[in-house]
């Protein structure tokens, strides 16, 4: 196993956790804005007004968007498992 065949798996690795969690990491923003505006202007400062609906909105995209998640990294696996008799050579 060479140096760049593990930095190459390494960068692989680091992609498809960006993006997997990417989406879920936007919406976690998004709807903290959105409470964080909605704070400012109506002087509501409730922990459990951020918290709340911020696990809603994650948990909602998480089942959505699961099926998807799961098969980006599947096919990972599937691609660093082919490739792993050639790496121990």
């Amino acid at each position: 196993m060479t140096v760049s065949q593990v930095i190459d798996i390494g960068r692989e690795a680091m992609w498809i956790i960006m993006i997997v969690s990417g989406p879920l990491l936007l919406v976690s923003l998004a709807v903290g804005l959105v409470i964080g505006v909605f704070q400012a202007v109506t002087q509501i400062h409730e922990m459990t007004l951020t918290f709340v609906p911020k696990i809603i909105a994650i948990f909602g995209l998480l089942i959505y968007m699961l099926p998807w998640m799961v098969t980006k990294l599947i096919d990972y696996t599937v691609r660093l498992f082919t490739i792993l008799p050639d790496i121990l050579r």
